[in-house]
């Protein structure tokens, strides 16, 4: 099987390939050869499976064409800008977040032309195609309803992706992540960002800022589940779907104070006193309009499987990141 991966060098994207490397599987297929593409070039492990890794821009037009001339057989296509870039740059948002996955889109199309190529592609997706009015549990039919030009982009994107696969051009699958965290490394663009920061700079002893209330829910998972979404996704029978193409994923609701008293019973009341309240209108207008909870029974039915508890997300990262211990 050939895998490519863009978006490669992100977050996500890195644990991925990872994973795909330590198995050299994915389901019950082999992996013969990856493709890794971003903006950088990604930096993959020592591996014995052939690997190639590109700096591309996949809002260049003929950009989608080079990855899929290999015809690579799985294709996970995690790039994009985040919610607050997004927003904060509207042109860049709709050329990164939407015309690049039509190019990808298109490239799949036109190389089957000739063939029969229909590849496997895995769209990751955010739960911010939705937004106010909401009901308190979101089903799985929820209509979309989004508040920003990145869940505008993302919804768009899955309407795509559903329309391609019912024309047989593609094999698609769209995940609606919950917000990952806790993020490892520095902050990012995300308006979301704040939501990992509270967490992961208290455990490295640093002072973190919350610009929103206690009483804020969201809906979550840890990158390792992330990448179990994906892996899933990508090995699931798809004629299960019907045309329901996009699912959103399992994850765990909790408040902000939630998310705090977790942080105390895993690392102490220390680590909750280095959170510093600081209100900011700008993103409490974002994170109000989102949704707080979901029903995910489709995705769960499907054998998707998320956390059960923010004190088990805050654990998986102390494993994963802090190899076990906390400052």
């Amino acid at each position: 099987m050939k895998v490519l991966v863009i978006g490669a060098a992100g977050m996500v994207g890195r644990k991925l390939v990872a994973e795909l490397l330590a198995t050299g599987r994915v389901g019950e297929q082999t992996i013969t050869s990856l493709a890794l593409a971003d903006v950088v070039i990604p930096v993959a492990p020592e591996t014995s499976i052939p690997v190639a890794s590109l700096a591309v821009d996949l809002s260049v037009p003929e950009v989608a064409a080079q990855l899929v001339a290999d015809r690579p057989d799985l294709i996970f296509h995690l790039a994009a800008i985040v919610s607050g870039e997004a927003e904060a740059d509207f042109e860049k948002g709709y050329s990164i977040n939407l015309d690049g996955t039509r190019h990808l889109l298109e490239a799949c199309r036109l190389a089957g032309r000739a063939s029969s190529y229909c590849p496997r592609l895995v769209f990751t997706s955010s739960i911010a195609v939705f937004g106010e009015p909401l009901p308190a549990v979101i089903g799985d039919t929820h209509e979309h309803t989004p508040l920003t030009s990145y869940g505008t982009q993302k919804a768009i994107c899955e309407l795509l992706l559903a329309d391609y696969s019912r024309r047989g051009f593609v094999d698609g699958i769209g995940i609606r992540l919950p917000t990952i965290a806790v993020r490892p490394g520095g902050p990012n663009k995300a308006a979301s960002g704040f939501f990992s920061g509270i967490i992961r700079e208290p455990l490295a002893g640093q002072e973190a800022l919350l610009p929103v209330a206690d009483a804020v829910r969201h809906w979550f998972a840890s990158p390792r589940a992330a990448v179990g979404f994906l892996l899933h996704a990508a090995a699931l029978d798809t004629g299960q779907l019907g045309n329901q193409r996009n699912l959103t994923m399992p994850g765990l609701a909790a408040t902000v104070g939630e998310q705090i008293a977790a942080l105390e019973r895993v690392a102490g009341p220390k680590a909750v006193a280095l959170i510093r309240r600081h209100p900011d209108e700008t993103i409490a207008g974002i994170v109000a309009g989102w949704p707080q909870a979901f029903e995910a029974t489709l995705a769960k039915s499907l054998g998707f499987v998320g956390e059960s508890s923010f004190d088990e997300i805050i654990r998986i990262y102390i494993e994963d990141e802090l190899g076990g211990q906390i400052s």
